[in-house]
């Protein structure tokens, strides 16, 4: 799983002296910045069928609001896309959206129905909150 973030309250606006990490004081607004994920993690705390199934990285990209997470799973039992598609549990969409189309959206996430890709059995899903 990788998440794409958009800028925080904790990153520099410009470049500063760094924190932990030297990448940590790169300016927010200029940079794509690797930074830890712990999303896998904490999914496995609230999912424990997922504990220890899941890891992930993450980036912070210089828009103001709206984040991504692309997701590629690999399944027990095969599934058709149109399957996973119709599940029902995020917000869903096939219209050619871009992060702004979602600022006041009220779903906590978002599944983008044409970004996702489809090989064999497995597929990748792009979700947006």
């Amino acid at each position: 799983m990788t998440t794409v973030h958009a800028i925080t309250g904790t990153q520099k606006t410009v470049d500063a002296l760094p924190g932990k990490l030297w990448h940590d004081g790169r300016g927010a607004a200029q940079n794509i910045i690797p930074a830890s994920a712990g999303t896998g993690k904490v999914i496995g705390k609230v999912i424990p069928e997922l504990n220890g199934k899941l890891t992930g990285m993450a980036f912070c990209v210089p828009t103001p609001n709206v984040s991504v997470v692309d997701l590629t799973c690999r399944l027990e039992k095969p599934a058709k896309y149109d399957e996973i598609k119709k599940v029902g549990i995020l917000g869903y969409t096939e219209d050619q959206v871009v992060t702004c189309n979602f600022s006041s959206d009220t779903h906590s996430s978002t599944f983008d129905a044409r970004a996702g890709i489809v090989l064999n059995d497995h597929f990748k899903c792009y979700s947006l909150h």
